[in-house]
């Protein structure tokens, strides 16, 4: 036997690389194609939190001023701890950050409504009410209790989804403004047309990717993004494009640019941790106020994390006759406690990230991808200039295609049965045209419910799809219920 073999049977047996079809090589490459692909969490998550003010006009982190500094350093230490247990704890090719949506919903609708540490404390107490309904079974029932097309559905569904985020992050998709005669709600750039160096360099990254995909070289994942993140430096550098903030022709997110030598490692400051008030919310809004916003926050974290781990599944070909993933329960329970670890480390709550496909594309098939994506995140706090390197137009080409790799399942739905086809239907479209997966699956069940009862084989339905269902009718008219008990 080789120095080679023997070194890394430990970690063959305990991953269980070979047994999965997978290599020692792709799992590495696995696992930094999925950090470069969400390594933006660490710049978003404090720009959509820092800038929040809470209702005594305080930023997070308990401060006069934004702190994102503190903000960027919690959102990786989470991510990158809690992605680690999941490689560990679950063997799943699945990293968690704090989730977008609900981090806006956190700084948005709750953080206005009362102080920080509230609103945090309302995101730990969502979480252990999740991680509950895992460990009581419920949460793994309900999954079981889902027909498999349906779940083939809502892969497809986040497939087209992640896309779209691919070309809007890109500035190849753009909202229309709210003027007069508009009739569509997106539009070719952000003008009507293709504008700026930025949208060109996306356009070479995809170019680029999928020549090496269809040549099936290696790495083609990481090799397209590093390469694309040359391109955008060498294109910032002579243009000095700047931010779209100032100029619709500049960089999304990231403004591609080396760091000077002295501002490659920063000392962390972890100022936001255990910056929470776990019944706080209950006295600043009173009781029914604080329920519907912990169950606004718990649905949307309970389905995205089904779809999101079938999905990573289906298209790691892990999932067995039924669609659930090997190991789901601790799945699972490893995005429950993330979501309270995102609370008590005042970061929003975390959860299982749909960017791990791009990971799984590149050969990823294991817990270990998870362990490297983990371990980049835990780096990233002391060498946050680097990340902030790669700007979103060189990383969002592998989103795209991810998603035509994960509408390739859409063969597997029986299109001519419409009691599954039109369930399927609306979960598909519902996800990228609403900007929601949880849109998308609380309309799939609706449908696949309502449908069985319209043919009289409502017999034919799970018991728990009729908790779910009726859950989800609550969660589409929050609003009204809101108005009406408060």
């Amino acid at each position: 036997m080789s120095t080679q073999t023997t070194g890394t049977s430990g970690l063959d047996g305990f991953f269980k690389i070979s047994e999965r079809g997978s290599t020692l090589g792709r799992e590495v490459r696995g696992g930094v194609v999925t950090f470069v692909t969400m390594a933006y969490i660490v710049v978003l998550n404090p720009l959509i939190l820092g800038y929040a003010q809470d209702v005594d006009g305080r930023f997070l982190g308990g401060g006069d001023a934004p702190n994102l500094p503190a903000i960027a350093a919690g959102t990786a230490l989470v991510a990158g701890l809690l992605t680690i247990a999941m490689g560990v704890f679950a063997n799943f090719p699945l990293a968690l950050a704090s989730g977008l949506g609900l981090n806006a919903f956190v700084a948005f609708s709750i953080a206005g409504q009362m102080t920080w540490a509230d609103a945090m404390g309302l995101v730990v107490i969502e979480g252990v009410v999740i991680l509950v309904l895992v460990l009581t079974g419920f949460r793994t029932a309900v999954f079981h209790a889902v027909p498999a097309q349906l779940k083939i559905a809502i892969s497809v569904g986040i497939g087209l989804f992640i896309a779209l985020i691919g070309f809007v992050d890109a500035g190849f998709v753009g909202r229309i403004p709210d003027v007069a005669n508009s009739t569509v709600p997106v539009q070719l750039g952000r003008t009507g047309q293709l504008t700026g160096w930025p949208v060109v360099v996306f356009a070479l990254g995809l170019v680029l990717l999928i020549a090496l995909w269809v040549r099936k070289v290696r790495g083609a994942i990481l090799i397209a993004i590093l390469s694309t993140t040359v391109v955008a430096i060498v294109v910032e550098a002579i243009g000095h494009l700047g931010s779209s903030a100032d100029a619709p022709s500049g960089w999304s997110l990231t403004v591609p640019a080396l760091p000077g030598l002295g501002d490659i490692v920063q000392t962390p400051d972890f100022g936001t941790l255990g910056d929470f008030s776990l019944l706080g919310s209950f006295q600043s809004v009173g009781v029914v106020t604080a329920v519907l916003l912990i169950f606004t926050l718990m649905l949307a974290d309970f389905f995205d994390t089904m779809g999101t781990m079938t999905a990573i599944g289906a298209e790691a070909d892990l999932l067995d006759a039924e669609g659930v993933p090997p190991h789901a329960e601790r799945i699972l329970v490893v995005d429950s406690v993330a979501a309270a670890a995102g609370g008590l480390a005042g970061v929003s709550s975390n959860t299982s990230y749909i960017e791990s496909a791009s990971g799984v594309g590149e050969g990823a098939r294991t817990g270990l991808a998870s362990v490297v994506t983990g371990v980049l995140f835990l780096v990233t706090i002391l060498f946050a200039p680097l990340v902030a390197v790669i700007p979103s137009e060189a990383a969002v080409p592998a989103l795209v295609l991810v998603g035509f790799l994960m509408m390739q399942q859409v063969r597997e739905i029986s299109w001519d049965d419409v009691e599954i086809a039109i369930p399927a239907f609306l979960t598909i479209v519902l996800m990228p045209f609403t900007y929601s997966i949880s849109v998308g699956i609380g309309a799939g069940f609706l449908a696949y419910v309502l449908i069985k009862l319209v043919v009289g084989k409502a017999a034919q339905l799970h018991p728990l799809l009729w908790v779910v269902a009726g859950l989800f009718v609550v969660y589409f008219a929050i609003n009204p219920i809101t108005e009406l008990l408060t």
